[in-house]
């Protein structure tokens, strides 16, 4: 018997930009509560919520100066409590987001940290003396620069893998760990029903501190990006390769796959929870049953170009790697990613890409998430002036590239913008009205509202229209509510070769139900031939109109972009 979280349909909110109640221009959690039956109805079984944690925002709540509590400008604990309850009464479960890897350089743990070499908490960071009149090391930041920052009070420097602002954690010391146990049980005891893990792979580092050999530095991977952009597959491949190369020492050690065992038992004291890993390894799963539930098939989704070869060859990949009892994770956008629509779409066919993407997330094997705001087909919004950014991403990229490649501020904004993660966070549209209906008239939002609200971007233009995206998506949602094959059956590709389509069968042991799967990625019809002995396909789903209920196998016809389910009969 499946467990909840391998039948859910998860949805990600980014608090800040989900819905503003009390009229600051912020998200809130009154904001979320007021939406919940918006959610219910949509046909979500649970809600991955961003950060809501205290935090001084200098990477929009990732950086965490207190693990149990709610930030101010998101209500209370009181509210968040409501909040929980609130969609456990419709059936929603919520998993938090925990930082495992670092705090706030404004956390009181840090602050006590940094205050002298013999203070208690001194070795729950990491902090080592300068070599040569310089870092210990040539270790890196992810954001750009040194991953090392001198503090002038104590002498010594302080690693952080992400921002300056984000000091590691020192996971080899029992206390840290005991301490961040702690804030799990705080809250999976309140009732929370599990935990997307943040850069899981970071957390430990090489205990000797060994110098990278490559010399490859940030300024070189912006130069060398834009060396190749717009070509296919070429920009992720790239960034993989070379990100490999300078965080060597700096990620995915084996102490992380003990840690996360370690976790997965504390979780595993309390029924019915999930863990959701945000890393690049498959390892992450364990055997299959000791570390974490979930991890993110991110490959999918690195590419510039969805095609039918990308998704088999993905499929074939992923699923054949998984360990014995593990189950598949699929996405194709997160609040670190480009809108669906801005990414994949093709500027005229964007609707029906949009389609095609969550259609292939509720049909593939595994459990889907969605991100806010592409059930209306929310686009990324570059952003005008650099003074526009918060994501802290994009404005280091903006000064590198003045700075060290002396490119003009026009095209530097421009590679701001699309290294920058702002452009996919930017507040929810409710409806045509002034801020969206994400805040009242007059009150200026966090981020920019795309003014694309206005040409029926929105909840409320998509609502009642039988025709719009936000329709296609409740229907959807409801058809693999009801159909087990999409849920549990096994993945059977089919015509491997077809460069235009992708075909694959879906076979459920437990109910006997067998699907057929046919996403058409392309402007042609096709007639397709999937059966020479009669057999026929009872029409579950379609996103055209379909003049018969029972379509023939062997000359099945397809039309553009068709979004096609039929149940194998006979």
């Amino acid at each position: 018997m499946l467990a909840w979280w391998q039948k859910a349909v998860f949805y990600q909110i980014y608090p800040r930009s989900f819905a503003d109640r009390n009229g600051d221009g912020i998200g809130d959690l009154a904001g979320i509560i007021e939406h919940l039956d918006y959610l219910k109805d949509l046909g979500i079984d649970a809600i991955w919520l961003s950060p809501h944690y205290p935090s001084p925002q200098f990477d929009c709540g990732y950086d965490i100066s207190d693990y149990e509590n709610v930030a101010p400008e998101y209500g209370t604990l009181d509210e968040f409590k409501r909040f929980l309850d609130e969609a456990h009464r419709r059936d929603i479960r919520v998993i938090l987001d925990l930082v495992l890897n670092h705090t706030s350089h404004l956390h009181p743990w840090f602050i006590e940290s940094r205050s002298s070499r013999d203070n208690p908490k001194r070795d729950w960071y990491i902090w080592r003396d300068g070599k040569d009149g310089g870092p210990p090391n040539n270790w890196y930041s992810i954001f750009g620069g040194s991953a090392w920052e001198y503090d002038p009070t104590t002498g010594q420097y302080y690693y952080h893998f992400f921002l300056k602002e984000q000091p590691d954690l020192n996971w080899r010391n029992p206390k840290v760990k005991e301490a961040m146990f702690n804030v799990v049980r705080f809250w999976l005891n309140m009732g929370v029903d599990g935990f997307r893990l943040d850069a899981v792979g970071t957390i430990f580092e090489d205990p000797d501190f060994r110098d990278h050999r490559s010399r490859f530095t940030q300024a070189d991977l912006y130069k060398a990006l834009l060396a190749i952009r717009g070509e296919e597959k070429g920009r992720a491949a790239y960034l993989q390769e070379k990100t490999g190369e300078m965080f060597r020492y700096q990620r995915d050690l084996p102490e992380v796959h003990d840690l996360m065992q370690e976790l997965r038992a504390v979780v595993d004291e309390f029924p019915d929870r999930v863990l959701v890993g945000e890393a690049d390894d498959i390892a992450y799963y364990g055997d299959g049953t000791n570390e974490l539930h979930l991890v993110f098939n991110f490959p999918l989704m690195r590419t510039d170009r969805l095609t039918p070869a990308w998704v088999r060859a993905n499929q074939q990949d992923r699923l054949s790697a998984l360990p014995p009892g593990a189950w598949p994770c699929n996405t194709l956008s997160n609040h670190d990613s480009p809108r669906i629509i801005s990414h994949f779409g093709d500027g005229e066919h964007d609707a029906e890409w949009a389609r095609i993407c969550l259609a292939l997330m509720l049909t593939l094997k595994g459990t889907p998430f969605l991100y806010y705001g592409e059930e209306i087909g929310m686009t990324n919004l570059p952003l005008e002036d650099i003074g526009q950014f918060r994501d802290t991403l994009g404005i280091r990229a903006y000064h590198t590239l003045i700075q060290e490649l002396g490119m003009s501020p026009t095209e530097a904004l421009a590679i701001a913008n699309e290294v920058g993660r702002d452009k996919c966070r930017t507040p929810m549209q409710w409806a045509s009205a002034p801020n969206a209906g994400f805040s009242p008239a007059g009150v200026q939002t966090w981020l920019p509202v795309n003014p694309n609200y206005a040409q029926g971007v929105n909840v409320a233009d998509q609502t009642e229209d039988p025709n719009s995206l936000l329709s296609f998506y409740r229907h959807l949602l409801a058809v693999r509510r009801r159909t087990p094959a999409l849920i549990d059956g096994d993945y059977v590709p089919l015509h491997e070769d077809a460069e235009d389509y992708l075909a694959f069968l879906r076979r459920s042991e437990a109910s006997g139900q067998s699907c057929l799967i046919v996403l058409n990625m392309s402007d042609r019809p096709q007639k397709l031939d999937f059966d020479k002995n009669g057999r026929a396909a009872r029409l579950i789903f379609s996103s055209r109109d379909r003049p018969t209920s029972e379509d023939p196998l062997s000359a099945l016809p397809i039309g553009p972009f068709e979004v096609y389910i039929g149940e194998l009969i006979g």
